[in-house]
């Protein structure tokens, strides 16, 4: 991009600062229950959340949208969840990033155990990319984009961004 692209990108994001950013606002929400992510194969999904990454299975059940599909969650802390569906029969294709799809999807975890779980993908042989030393970036078996961030909730690398 050029100097003259960047500058007038800049002044579009500060015009939409300045109208729009609201800290310290009171959100109509109370958090995010879960988010719903679509797998191939649900043990292995399973065995990559819970045994690589130490988020629990905490739940099974038939999806009500789809026959014989699987509805299924793991805990990620603070009650929130990650959930998944499994749609045997359909064709779904490979991951894809698209716009208005999912960019990647960042998990708060201790500094301690980002440590161990940074051991536990170079064990398991899942290629990493980590940043700033306190992000990992990786793949999930199916493709979907996931950031295990130590920060706390509520910031990212030393900017209060809630």
């Amino acid at each position: 991009m050029t100097e003259i692209e960047l500058g007038a990108i800049e002044a579009e994001r500060d015009r939409i600062r300045s109208a729009y950013l609201r800290p310290g606002g009171v959100s109509s929400a109370r958090g995010l229950h879960h988010t719903a992510l679509l797998c191939a194969d649900v043990e292995r999904t399973v065995k990559f959340y819970q045994d690589v990454l130490g988020f629990p299975l905490t739940e099974m059940v038939g999806n009500r949208d789809y026959e014989g599909s699987t509805h299924f969650f793991f805990d990620i802390g603070n009650g929130n969840l990650l959930a998944f569906f499994d749609f045997p029969g359909l064709d779904l294709g490979p991951y894809a990033e698209v716009l208005g799809g999912l960019h990647h999807m960042a998990i708060s975890v201790e500094p301690e155990r980002w440590g161990q779980l940074k051991e536990s993908l170079t064990a398991h042989g899942v290629e990493f990319q980590e940043e700033s030393g306190t992000s990992i970036y990786f793949r999930d078996p199916d493709g979907a984009r996931i950031e295990l961030i130590s920060d706390p909730l509520g910031e990212m690398y030393g900017l209060k961004v809630l």
